[in-house]
């Protein structure tokens, strides 16, 4: 098969990855084998290429949003899939299941994890290997393209938008506007919120107008014109975060989203925390939060923008997505 391996990590160049041939994966115990038909492409990606998140020994095949098509069950596999049945595979390939998180439901918080992409090799290769209990069952009758976002953008985001825990009528804003944000506002405006983005890159500015937000700003000098009763922090910026603080109304909540962030400035009592402002990280997401934002996802019609590239031309789909060139969600389409 033919996969993208990391070659190097650090700033991501020409260099980063081999388009390379390797053998098609054996499925393990639990394990079913798929045939990848799409990968999306993931800010997270970036992260892992350039060494934001440790890098780990061994051979790396980024992607963790993927849709393929089951060919194998591994030995212990439940029966669960079928081969033709189409799945999904997200960033958590798996959680313990013993572990006090785990134990209580919390199994995004588990002690001893495994990730598709990081941990374990990812979307970017012809086939791949997912753990049955933790795949998600797909429509074999939609693009795999446009399901692919939905998997690590979507969850993510659904995640980010449910603790937020909003009323029709309230007042949402989105900090950063790129795959996570644009599906997070399909599901606030589907909700009945008032949405406000704030985005420094101006193709993104036109893109959040176009999807549906009540009001667009710049990132370094703009506050939305209403105190805000939630809002969301995509861009991996922690000197944002005092801002947003500030920008929110009493009671107000801010989540950040991203598995990096840069360091906070330290806040000020009075002006950004007082009045039970509360600020909060999201991480990852349980299968629970996956299964409910797919369900809500079909049923509402939320689709994805997207941008399609071959396996090929991995590295180009990084770089538009580091230099905000994208509108849209970058997808690999694996023939």
């Amino acid at each position: 098969m033919k996969a993208q391996v990391i070659r190097r990590h650090g700033p991501l160049g020409s260099d980063t990855l081999d388009f390379v041939d390797r053998p098609v994966p054996e499925p393990g115990k639990g394990e079913i084998l798929v045939r990848v038909l799409a990968c999306g492409v993931c800010r997270t990606d970036l992260h892992v290429v350039e060494g934001d998140l440790p890098a780990l020994p061994g051979e790396g095949i980024p992607g963790h949003e993927v849709v393929g098509e089951v060919v194998q069950n591994g030995p212990g596999t439940r029966g669960l899939y079928r081969p033709g049945d189409r799945v999904g595979i997200a960033w958590l390939y798996r959680a313990c299941g013993v572990c006090p998180y785990c134990r209580r439901g919390d199994e995004n918080l588990c002690l001893s994890p495994l990730f598709t992409g990081y941990h374990r090799p990812g979307g970017y290769a012809g086939f791949v290997t997912g753990d049955e209990a933790f795949c998600y069952p797909l429509s074999n009758s939609e693009d795999p393209v446009l399901q692919a976002p939905l998997l690590c953008a979507g969850i993510i985001g659904y995640r980010a938008f449910a603790q937020a825990g909003l009323r029709p009528g309230q007042r949402l804003g989105l900090y950063g506007f790129g795959a996570s944000a644009h599906l997070v506002l399909k599901l606030a405006k589907s909700s009945g919120l008032s949405v406000s983005v704030v985005t420094r890159g101006g193709r993104h500015r036109e893109w959040a107008l176009e999807a549906g937000a009540d009001w667009v700003g710049q990132e370094d000098n703009s506050v939305p014109p209403d105190p805000l009763d939630g809002a969301i922090l995509f861009a991996p910026a922690g000197d944002l975060v005092p801002g947003i603080m500030r920008a929110l109304d009493r009671g107000g909540i801010l989540l950040t989203a991203g598995i990096h962030l840069s360091d906070i400035p330290s806040l000020n009592y009075q002006r950004e925390l007082f009045f039970e402002k509360r600020l909060r990280s999201v991480t990852a997401n349980t299968r629970q939060d996956g299964r409910a934002w797919l369900s809500l996802a079909s049923e509402r019609r939320i689709v994805p923008e997207v941008s399609v590239y071959p396996l090929e031309e991995a590295v180009r789909a990084l770089t538009d997505l580091k230099n905000d060139r994208l509108k849209g969600v970058a997808v690999l389409r694996i023939s």
